[in-house]
């Protein structure tokens, strides 16, 4: 008798010893997910240094997810109505998403109709820069970030007081921060 609860306790035990290692690895995992939480930066409002961020191609293709790279690095756009944030209406901040500068805040948001997040002013007319870009046939002014140089999107005369101004933004260009 001894011998056939021998062979029913080893299964027994067995299971519970993979039981105990599945859930190690799924402590493990929790912890490697936290870790890589805490690894990401930080957006701060303070961050207002305009000492400029070079990287090369390569370096940009490794920090940036691909829709950010493709906006920021390679001039792309986004298609209108189905960008994160457009319909975003919660207070905060949005931030250049290569190089984490603080450049509109929600207060100068509104509802261009568009299809594109849209602004009548940044935080701070020196966190970005106008540009000429004279591609798809017209003239327009390219926004930039002014740290980084990443393409934010683009500025038109068409928006609503007190500036008259319409900075079209894409939402994969930026990060936003909800204020408390």
């Amino acid at each position: 008798m001894k011998r056939y609860q021998q062979l029913l306790i080893l299964p027994a035990i067995a299971f519970s010893f993979m039981a105990c290692m599945q859930s190690n690895k799924k402590d493990q995992a929790t912890v490697e997910s936290t870790t890589t939480k805490q690894q990401q930066p930080i957006l701060s409002l303070t961050d207002t240094s305009l000492k400029k961020v070079a990287k090369t191609d390569a370096q940009w293709k490794k920090v940036l997810t691909d829709n950010q790279y493709y906006i920021l690095r390679k001039q792309g756009t986004e298609r209108p109505f189905q960008n994160e944030f457009n319909d975003n209406h919660k207070k905060g901040n949005y931030f250049c998403a290569a190089c984490k500068l603080p450049l509109f805040s929600s207060k100068t948001k509104f509802n261009s109709g568009t299809g594109w997040p849209s602004f009548y002013a940044p935080i701070n007319n020196n966190r970005v820069k106008e540009v000429v870009d004279k591609s798809l046939g017209m003239v327009r002014g390219e926004i930039v970030c002014a740290r980084c140089d990443g393409h934010l999107g683009h500025l038109f005369d068409d928006g609503p007081n007190p500036t008259g101004l319409r900075y079209c933004m894409n939402s994969g260009a930026m990060l936003f921060q909800e204020s408390k």
